[in-house]
């Protein structure tokens, strides 16, 4: 995977679990903590805290602030991430190793965030 984030950012990142389907990352940061650039394959994402952050990529930035104990879909994107909140951010990634059944349309612009139920 390009820009792996256990790489590129291994003081937040690590797998804590992976098999031939899917990789599964723990992440942890702190108030100010800053991640490099780095991508993720389609993930389901898991709040173990509530946190806030600001996600960039390619010039766009979208504020994310999760409650505890949420599921929510990551589709495939590269970005960076700022702890921008007042608590510790603890989430798990399951990041799924099948690519997508439908990709994105060539020029189409790259997803950023977590999607919304």
């Amino acid at each position: 995977m390009q820009s792996d984030p256990v790489v590129t950012n291994p003081q937040f990142y690590r797998v804590i679990f992976e098999n031939e389907r899917v990789r599964v990352l723990e992440y942890l940061d702190r108030p100010g903590d800053e991640s490099t650039p780095h991508r993720h394959p389609d993930s389901v994402m898991f709040t173990l805290t509530a946190f806030r952050r600001r996600l960039s990529s390619g010039g766009r930035f979208i504020d994310v602030d999760l409650p505890e104990g949420v599921a929510r879909w990551l589709p495939a994107q590269e970005h960076s991430g700022a702890n921008t909140g007042e608590t510790a951010t603890h989430t798990t990634f399951v990041e799924l190793k099948e690519p997508a059944p439908h990709p994105l349309p060539a020029g189409a612009p790259e997803l950023l965030g977590p999607l919304p139920d």
